[in-house]
């Protein structure tokens, strides 16, 4: 079974000759290193063996929307306009996408990751500003979510039509307990979110729901719960939520993850051993059909790559 077969395979719950890995990692998050970047993630892959490459975003987390940095008062949001599907922000981006779809020669799926609009907005500004503006004036905000997304689905169109991506990781964040209710979540910051989802899902019928726990406080993961995508991908030990549970949480579709990606998780301190047996609880607790093992988010950038290879050669034996 090749590696796109098998993990296309574990996306639609169908039998696989053994349970595909995939983990990565920032290579340089404050700056698009060009062709270096591309080698960078297709070197990983090959020393690795994985079977599938997620392309970072690393340079393009400040959404560059230079009318961000001219917002004074909440109402200002109303005035903001989409930088354009041939923007930098956009083409630089499908470019990488384009360089590591064609280094990877139709060997394994290739996917970009893709943030929504609200973190977009929290990057392009701040945090406090942000959510300041929200409690003030939230129909404006929302609008600038809106506008946001429709750069966000232009450069979603162009990395799977014209780069060449099987489909898109989609990082959802923002449903702390602390930030929202489920019902304020779904009512401000959901109708966003879906309409990138969805056009994403027009596209391609395999793309990559990431519920990011990033800031290490509980998300209201309920509210992600309908989302259509193909595979899951959620913070396992921030959410207190297994792999099984999640299975049977998100509707049986296919589960990505398992691994704590922290430097305090087996998988960045742990022996050989412990990694081979946490793979192997993992299999029995999860089941072999519609199943990726990889970590909760982005693992630390100088973790030891032999370290990926243990799972997958342990995977290989339980096959």
């Amino acid at each position: 079974m090749t590696k796109r077969e098998r993990l296309l395979n574990a996306f639609e719950n169908k039998p696989v000759d053994r349970i595909p890995v995939g983990f990565w990692y920032h290579f340089s998050p404050d700056e698009d290193l060009g062709q270096e970047t591309v080698e960078q993630h297709l070197q990983l892959y090959r020393d690795t063996g994985m079977d599938m490459i997620k392309v970072m975003c690393d340079g393009y987390f400040n959404y560059p929307n230079p009318y961000i940095q001219r917002v004074a008062c909440a109402e200002d949001w109303f005035s903001m306009t989409p930088l354009g599907e041939d923007h930098p922000y956009v083409t630089k981006q499908v470019e990488r996408a384009k360089g590591v779809v064609k280094g990877a020669a139709g060997e394994c799926c290739v996917f970009y990751n893709v943030f929504c609009p609200m973190s977009l907005m929290r990057f392009g500004t701040s945090e406090e500003l942000l959510m300041r503006h929200m409690r003030e004036n939230p129909d404006a905000v929302c609008h600038a979510f809106k506008v946001i997304a429709q750069d966000i689905k232009a450069l979603v169109r162009r990395l799977i039509t014209e780069a060449g991506c099987d489909g898109i990781y989609y990082c959802v964040q923002n449903a702390e307990k602390f930030r929202f209710t489920a019902e304020e979540y779904r009512r401000l910051v959901t109708p966003a979110e879906l309409e990138v989802l969805e056009y994403a899902n027009g596209l391609s019928d395999n793309n990559i729901l990431h519920c990011c726990g990033w800031a290490g406080d509980q998300n209201r993961v309920e509210v992600w719960q309908d989302y259509p995508a193909k595979a899951v991908n959620w913070a396992v030990y921030v959410e207190k939520l297994t792999l099984a549970e999640g299975k049977r949480f998100f509707g049986g579709r296919c589960v990505l993850g398992g691994f704590d990606n922290r430097k305090t998780g087996i998988l960045y301190s742990g022996s050989r051993e412990e990694i081979e047996r946490e793979t192997e609880r993992l299999v029995e607790e999860t089941g072999r059909r519609g199943v990726v093992l990889g970590a909760d988010c982005t693992l630390p950038s100088d973790i030891d790559l032999e370290r990926m290879k243990w799972v997958r050669e342990k995977l290989e034996q339980l096959a």
